[in-house]
């Protein structure tokens, strides 16, 4: 059996921004002095005359990518999602996304996975925040697979994206050679009748392994990733939880206003009436230490997702 490839996603989105470079005149790249860490040197070092570094004035640097925009261009503006989702809050709702213009930001270093930064860079809200602004696509790949077709993606859609990466190294789950991606539309992993796990993000590989657990006791799962948290995809969501009659949701976010509250308003809506368990950030704040223990210090693992499955009532 071929070792597991563990590769940040961070990377599949420096990887895209230089091949999108090469096949398009219009991507120009905005960092916040931050592009070694969120991979937009790599474009810096081929097209060095596209690449604007701003400082560490997030605002400004939405403002500007706002202007890029209206001026026929395809900025991504990149930062920390801490910065880029938090700080930058304002510009990006009244400068980018209510005059509906076609600005990229690319968002590293989101959730608790930013490890030893600790809590003041843990952004466990970006999702929230996001979903709430008007016209957003919300996109948070699970490896770097999907992060690659997520920025080509995004390069494609018409309107303001936000896109999540992560710091850290986590398993490819995708095949490169296989894998299509599209906006909106979710992606069935496993089948199975016995409970729906919907998964974003580096939880993705972890509701995977969860299910591997789960099948030896019996249980078998359907996981179900949805990179794409707005928009839903809805009849996905639908069809799994009426099939299997019992959910679960994971996300490297908190449980108020990210993934798991999508489904559950998607379901209340549609009239499914299933049991349903959070697994993600409790309504707290992370703290610093090794990324894959505080993970695992909040319930976000494998062994999390199996613990919420078998806390739901039986079929």
């Amino acid at each position: 059996m071929s070792e597991t490839k563990m590769i940040a996603t961070r990377d599949g989105y420096g990887r895209a921004l230089v091949d999108l470079g090469r096949e398009h005149d219009d991507i120009v790249v905005l960092d916040a002095d931050l592009a070694a860490a969120t991979r937009t040197a790599k474009f810096k070092a081929v097209f060095p005359d596209r690449h604007f570094d701003c400082g560490i004035a997030e605002g400004n640097m939405m403002a500007a990518a706002a202007g890029l925009a209206a001026m026929g261009l395809v900025p991504f503006a990149s930062s920390f999602a801490m910065f880029a989702a938090g700080r930058a809050f304002e510009q990006i709702r009244n400068s980018i996304a209510y005059p509906h213009l076609n600005v990229k930001i690319g968002a590293s270093h989101g959730g608790l996975s930013v490890g030893e930064d600790g809590a003041s860079h843990q952004c466990c809200e970006d999702f929230a925040l996001m979903r709430s602004i008007p016209g957003m696509v919300v996109l948070n790949p699970a490896d770097e697979v999907e992060a690659y077709a997520a920025v080509k993606a995004a390069y494609a859609y018409q309107g303001p994206v936000y896109l999540r990466f992560g710091r850290l190294a986590v398993p490819v789950v995708h095949d490169a050679g296989t894998f299509r991606f599209e906006i909106g539309k979710g992606e069935v992993l496993t089948e199975g009748g016995d409970v729906a796990i919907f998964a974003t993000g580096l939880m993705v590989s972890q509701a995977l392994e969860a299910a591997r657990t789960l099948a030896a006791e019996g249980v078998h799962a359907r996981v179900v990733n949805l990179c794409t948290i707005k928009p839903l995809d809805e009849t996905l969501v639908v069809e799994a939880a009426r099939a299997c009659g019992r959910v679960v949701t994971c996300e490297e976010h908190s449980v108020i206003g990210g993934l798991g509250e999508a489904v559950c308003a998607c379901l209340a809506e549609n009239d499914v009436p299933v049991p349903v368990r959070r697994v993600g950030v409790q309504d707290e704040f992370g703290h610093s230490g090794p990324a894959w223990e505080v993970l695992r210090q909040f319930g976000l693992s494998a062994q999390g997702i199996v613990d919420a499955v078998r806390s739901l009532p039986r079929k």
